[in-house]
């Protein structure tokens, strides 16, 4: 029989398990979509209806709701939520942009703390778009994401993006751009200088790019880091200033000292992901989530 083409071989697998993860995401989302009773509804309702004096006090509202998605309260303690919005200057007013809202850990906060009185935009994928492309899985994920709850969820824009040309449309239009645990994936699709300049045009003047990103050890080579979903710190802000942003602070609210960067998986091979399944699971589960830089640039005014 002709020997098989390795690539057509690669290809065909590839989309076989596109088609397992759409599955399985269609599923989850319909058992999202059916947990969203009238006793949840009420609680979105009351909680987006409420008067906070602060992003803060509305944040420390939303994270005790019942609504977020199962497993996401058990981040919080890694991921800090309330502090890292906080230092990057959230307000119930302000209009923020979060690039690569993935399954919304971060959407599902930001989005009733802002629906008063603030805006929250979305970058997304298009969930039409090609049959054989991953985006588009991550597209209508978002999408589904979106619709299991309109009180929730129904102020938020969505702004389709092409991966290979990120154009937002949005000049000076926003206070807080937020790129969390995103910048790696910027830096693989060679694409980090063009998401960069897109932020710096969104952003009014004194406006803020929030940056919270898996960071490398700092001798280690980006190309090479990134493929592991870590990048170094010096080198991010390096290149970040370089787009006409200044470094205003620094925080350490999101590090780690346990991870040491070298794992067979990369970042993934931490939680929440464990890429390797249950092996060495209760070592990786010691370490925690990654370490992490996050830096507050600001856009000059003018």
């Amino acid at each position: 029989p002709p020997k098989a083409d390795p690539q057509e071989e690669k290809k065909k697998a590839e989309l076989a398990k596109l088609a397992e993860d759409t599955k399985a995401m269609e599923a989850k989302a319909d058992q999202e979509a059916a947990r969203f009773d009238d006793a949840l509804k009420a609680e979105v309702k009351a909680l987006v209806a409420a008067n906070h004096p602060s992003a803060g006090a509305a944040l420390r509202a939303a994270l005790k709701g019942k609504y977020r998605a199962p497993g996401n309260a058990e981040r919080d303690a890694a991921r800090h939520p309330v502090e890292t919005l906080e230092f990057f200057g959230l307000k119930p007013t302000s209009t923020v942009l979060e690039f690569g809202a993935g399954e919304g850990w971060y959407t599902e906060l930001l989005a009733p703390v802002l629906a008063k009185k603030g805006k929250l935009v979305i970058t997304s994928f298009d969930p039409n778009g090609p049959a054989d492309s991953r985006n588009t899985l991550y597209g209508k994920r978002v999408k589904r994401m979106l619709e299991k709850s309109p009180d929730l969820f129904g102020k938020v824009d969505v702004v389709v993006i092409d991966r290979d040309n990120p154009k937002l449309g949005l000049e000076g239009k926003v206070d807080l751009v937020l790129a969390i645990r995103e910048a790696h994936n910027w830096h693989r699709s060679g694409k980090f200088d063009t998401y960069v300049a897109e932020a710096f045009k969104a952003l009014k003047p004194g406006g803020v790019f929030g940056v919270v990103q898996h960071r490398a050890k700092p001798d280690a080579n980006p190309d090479e880091s990134a493929k592991q979903g870590y990048l170094p710190e010096a080198w991010v802000i390096q290149k970040v200033e370089s787009a006409g942003f200044k470094l205003g602070a620094k925080s350490e609210v999101n590090a780690n000292p346990k991870d040491t960067k070298d794992y067979p998986e990369g970042v993934w091979t931490l939680p929440p992901n464990f890429r390797l399944g249950d092996k060495d699971r209760a070592r990786y589960a010691a370490i925690g989530e990654s370490d992490r830089m996050t830096l507050k640039f600001v856009k000059p005014a003018r």
